[in-house]
């Protein structure tokens, strides 16, 4: 499936994308990118983050950004600890919106159910970043922006593989905690991460 604008053009008014990225890694925080396209300058190939290759991700990010406005939230590990996946996920997306320049109408969100706290009306749609050009959209940008900061905090903490896994749980990830412990990145609410700790 290619995403459209169909959802889109069925509110009136600015209308934004949303979509998170991170809710699975052990380490780094949960981040989530607001994006309203320029209908007049869409780059060509938006589609789900997940289907793209690293450098047409980075290519399309600069793009988006370039013609798009877009927001960044983010919830970092301890605050993540502290309120629990789902309302981080909640306050990332709240975050991303909030950080807009220009304040949307109407949020279209990827997932099954409405973030709380959003500044405006939201609509979720199941598998969005496939659906969605402008969710499809908030999936590049916050995937790129969440790699690289991955990328930044593994020359602070060497030896996670950070840089390749961007702290999600691999091998390399899983050898890196047996022999070095965890660091303040750590979700210490993660399971995988209490049974080390103890």
């Amino acid at each position: 499936m290619t995403p459209d604008l169909s959802f889109e053009n069925g509110f009136s008014g600015i209308v934004c994308g949303v979509d998170e990225v991170g809710r699975g890694p052990w380490a780094g925080p949960l981040v989530a990118a607001a994006v309203i396209l320029d209908r007049a300058a869409i780059p060509e190939g938006i589609r789900d983050s997940k289907t793209l290759s690293k450098k047409r991700l980075g290519i399309l990010a600069g793009e988006i950004r370039a013609s798009a406005v877009t927001g960044i939230g983010m919830v970092e590990a301890p605050e993540l600890d502290r309120i629990g996946l789902t309302a981080s996920n909640d306050l990332a997306m709240a975050r991303a919106v909030a950080a807009l320049s220009v304040k949307p109408d109407f949020a279209l969100t990827d997932g099954k159910r409405a973030p709380k706290g959003m500044q405006c009306p939201a609509h979720p749609i199941i598998k969005g970043d496939g659906k969605s050009l402008s969710i499809a959209a908030a999936s590049i940008i916050a995937k790129v922006h969440r790699d690289s900061l991955m990328a930044a905090l593994a020359l602070r903490h060497p030896g996670y593989g950070w840089e390749t896994n961007a702290g999600y749980g691999t091998r390399a990830h899983a050898d890196g905690l047996a022999k070095l412990g965890i660091t303040c990145e750590h979700r210490r609410c993660f399971r995988p991460i209490q049974e080390f700790i103890s």
